[in-house]
């Protein structure tokens, strides 16, 4: 067991009861299924796994919650925490989309054009995207921001460049962006751990998508226990 992600799935539909999921990216095998998100607990469950097995974990793939790096530390004293590539560049999207209603952009499917990477439009949809970015300079600007940070991932393949070319969007993004550099700077030696192996958490995700579709199949679990037992018999299958 060499690379772990640990995330979070809602037990029932429209409640807060989050419980957290932890899984071993290498083999997609889920590990543990956790009554909690909160930090003393998830520490105190996975601290009964064997000191030899958690040893040999290099890396913890998670988002940016708060917590987790303490969970990561006082759990696995060897690995490295790296934040999910996929939610530090959401807050990027986020914000984008806040330029988008500032400079009172209304065309119809702008936002999704706006927030869908750009190697990905279609002939139609570059044709659009160019008029939305023709009618606002800012906007323009913040669009090629957002593809360059998402360029960065694709292209760096070292620790040390992909800090490098971070640092440097930082500076040339304060000119359009506000929040979200506080919390890539909040956060930047974990999120550059990306470039250590390109660790994701894809295959925590595909797990929750999973786990939403075994509860509807259920309708719902009251019981966790059952839930827990539900879960990990589905994925030992």
């Amino acid at each position: 067991m060499r690379r772990v992600g640990i995330d979070e799935v809602s037990q029932r539909k429209g409640h807060k009861d989050f419980v957290t999921v932890v899984c071993d990216i290498d083999q997609s095998n889920l590990l543990e299924v956790i009554d909690s998100h909160k930090q003393a607990d998830i520490i105190e469950v996975l601290l009964q796994q064997p000191l030899e097995l958690r040893q040999q974990v290099e890396e913890v793939s998670v988002d940016m919650w708060g917590g987790f790096p303490k969970v990561v530390a006082a759990v696995f004293p060897n690995a490295q925490i790296v934040f999910d590539r996929f939610h530090v560049i959401k807050p990027v999207n986020e914000e984008l989309n806040k330029v988008r209603k500032r400079v009172d952009m209304t065309l119809k499917g702008s936002k999704f054009i706006l927030l869908k990477n750009g190697v990905d439009l279609t002939p139609e949809e570059e044709t659009k995207l160019a008029v939305i970015l023709n009618q606002s300079d800012r906007l323009k600007l913040a669009y090629e921001l957002k593809e360059e940070f998402r360029s960065i991932f694709e292209t760096c393949h070292t620790v040390e460049a992909g800090k490098e070319q971070l640092l440097e969007w930082l500076k040339k993004a304060r000119s359009v962006y506000c929040e979200v550099l506080t919390t890539i700077r909040s956060h930047l030696d974990g999120i550059c751990n990306y470039f250590l192996s390109r660790t994701t958490s894809g295959v925590v995700e595909g797990m929750n998508n999973r786990i939403k579709l075994i509860k509807r199949q259920a309708y719902g679990f009251a019981n966790f226990d059952n839930f827990r037992a539900r879960l990990l018999a589905c994925f030992s299958d």
